[in-house]
């Protein structure tokens, strides 16, 4: 697979152009790589001024939390009441000793750009881009309700300073959640002012920053007025949503350092992903926060009646705030970044584009299994047949149109206008299971080998391998001659399972890809070019991205696409 150098038009929504071409670059995947003088300094900071502020910030919370208890008892979940004199000296004093935390994790100066409006003037408050847990420094400074999974308000000490600020819980246990979720924030929206304001992140997902993918409609279906709000983090090492660079890091201690030797051991093993993120944070010396209010967006009677279409034009005016590109990647495309199966996807991938395609196109099964084995027989009786851009349409039954042409250049290897239609139905498998590597590999040795004998060659596993990877080049040599013993020349789908029963990191250990695709748009930090390097090294998304502030509520009808796309704001 790969990336067209000339798309028809970038799109969204209804297919209208957009004001800036989708990034290249994966937005779920952040690169980053230490200098010999970084290394130094997280290592000395490891065992000099990170237990310290770990420890004043567990301290802070501790000292919060009696407020925040006296102050939430015997205080209604439905109604408001007028805040009285003692209630809002405990909501002084818990911003005092929330900054004081901040203060000591390093945040020493937190710049406010713009003026944050009334809950009567902007019920609704939406920030962008959402990247860390540290993107909870604006609820602390303004006490606002945010959205927050309803296990969150059981957790000791933290629960009760979640409760504190009226937050709208969403429950995964409960199948109408999202509905009820949505009803409570249009509930308070439309109460007068009352409510504290509703801070919503509408990306529903981590990202590098190095774009703003798309907005849940959540946050607009109520047809209110909203703040935008930008926030930034000019650090380089505190928007980490990746785990694979500490693990970098690790390598280098047991490598250089005794002293960080045990403490990345107990680092490496016992601190899950976002207590990771936390400890790079804190041996940063000194932090850089900026949050920007932007003017109020006072939505047209018409993006009242389509919240996609509302969240869409804030969105365009977050980005031009931020100076960064806009893209259709959404929170799906993050679960299929952050997939865990043997083959996790590269920095480069050309298979988020390709799902976004797919969405647009209408193109996702929705009986996955059925149509995946029905698409399989088929490609498999065409025996590599080259397909042209209208037997592409016709096999899929849509019409030929700028997107399929999009689409159909992914494959189009060669720019002869043909593709291998096994090749879709592997990057379909792929998008619509992606933590399935074994069904996919199997459906592809089911199309790729010989009637007689069922077996594969080396070039036809090369090109499965690439396309389930989406990627360009693909060296699979050390791979084959591992699995093929015998040196016959061909493997069998069975020792080809068997291979990775017994070696289920495989895709580290033995493929070899090679970047040559264009990287992204303007962002915040330069990003350099990777060179050839194994996969696990190039970046691959080895863990989920964790988002406990901001569940993914909207409700699946609210999904459609936008009518239009300009719009002037207040």
């Amino acid at each position: 697979m790969r990336l067209s150098g000339s798309k028809h038009c970038a799109t969204e929504g209804d297919g209208k152009k957009m004001d800036q071409p989708p990034p290249f670059r994966n937005p779920f995947v952040h690169v980053l790589k230490f200098t010999p003088l970084e290394k130094a300094k997280i290592g000395l900071m490891t065992v000099t001024l990170f237990p310290i502020r770990l420890l004043i910030a567990a301290f802070m919370m501790l000292l919060a939390w009696p407020f925040a208890f006296l102050a939430s008892v015997g205080r209604s979940e439905t109604t408001v009441e007028p805040q009285c004199l003692w209630r809002r000296l405990v909501d002084i004093i818990l911003r005092v000793i929330m900054r004081i935390m901040w203060f000591a994790g390093g945040f020493h100066w937190i710049t406010v750009k713009g003026q944050r409006a009334l809950p009567t003037e902007a019920p609704i408050i939406t920030l962008a881009p959402h990247s860390s847990y540290f993107d909870a420094i604006p609820v602390t400074m303004t006490m606002s309700s945010i959205v927050m999974k309803a296990e969150s308000k059981d957790i000791p000490v933290w629960g009760t300073l979640i409760k504190y600020i009226r937050p709208v819980f969403v429950s995964r246990s409960d199948q109408n959640s999202r509905k009820k979720t949505v009803e409570e924030i249009r509930r308070r929206a439309h109460y007068g002012g009352d409510w504290p304001q509703v801070m919503i992140f509408p990306e529903g997902t981590c990202t590098n920053r190095s774009c703003l993918i798309t907005f849940k409609p959540g946050a607009f279906i109520p047809g209110v007025p909203v703040q935008p709000v930008v926030i930034r983090y000019p650090n380089k090492l505190v928007r980490l949503p990746i785990d694979w660079v500490i693990d970098y890091f690790t390598c280098w201690c047991l490598r250089n350092c005794c002293v960080c030797l045990y403490w990345s051991l107990m680092i490496s093993i016992f601190l899950p992903f976002r207590f990771k993120i936390l400890w790079l944070t804190l041996c940063q010396l000194h932090n850089e926060f900026v949050i920007e209010f932007l003017p109020i967006y006072t939505p047209s009677e018409e993006e009242k009646r389509n919240p996609a279409l509302f969240a869409v034009n804030v969105r365009r005016v977050m980005a031009k705030a931020l100076g960064v590109p806009i893209t259709d990647y959404s929170f799906e495309d993050c679960q299929l970044a952050m997939a865990e199966g043997q083959l996790r996807l590269p920095v480069d991938t050309c298979l988020l584009e390709f799902a976004k395609l797919v969405r647009r196109l209408g193109l996702k099964p929705q009986n996955t299994e059925k149509v995946l084995q029905e698409y399989g027989n088929r490609a498999r009786k065409l025996e590599g047949q080259k397909l042209a851009l209208e037997d592409f349409a016709h096999f899929l039954d849509v019409p030929v149109s700028d997107m399929l042409r999009d689409m159909f250049a992914l494959f189009d290897e060669y720019e002869d206008n043909s593709m291998d239609i096994r090749e879709y139905v592997i990057a379909l498998s792929v998008v619509c299971r992606p933590a399935k590597t074994l069904e996919t590999m199997k459906l592809a040795f089911k199309m790729f080998e010989a009637e007689e004998d069922s077996v594969i060659t080396e070039s036809e596993l090369a090109v499965v391998l690439k396309t389930a990877l989406g990627v360009t080049h693909l060296n699979v040599s050390r791979l084959f001659t591992a699995i093929d013993v015998d040196d016959t020349g061909k493997i069998t789908f069975d020792k080809f399972r068997g291979f990775v029963e017994e070696n289920p990191d495989f895709a580290d250990d033995y493929l070899h890809t090679e970047s040559v695709g264009p990287q992204s748009g303007p962002s915040q930090e330069p990003h350099t070019q990777t060179s050839p390097s194994t996969i696990n090294l190039q970046g691959t998304a080895n863990s989920k991205t964790a988002n406990g502030i901001c569940p993914d509520f909207s409700p699946k009808d609210h999904d459609s696409s936008v009518d239009a796309l300009i719009k002037k704001h207040n």
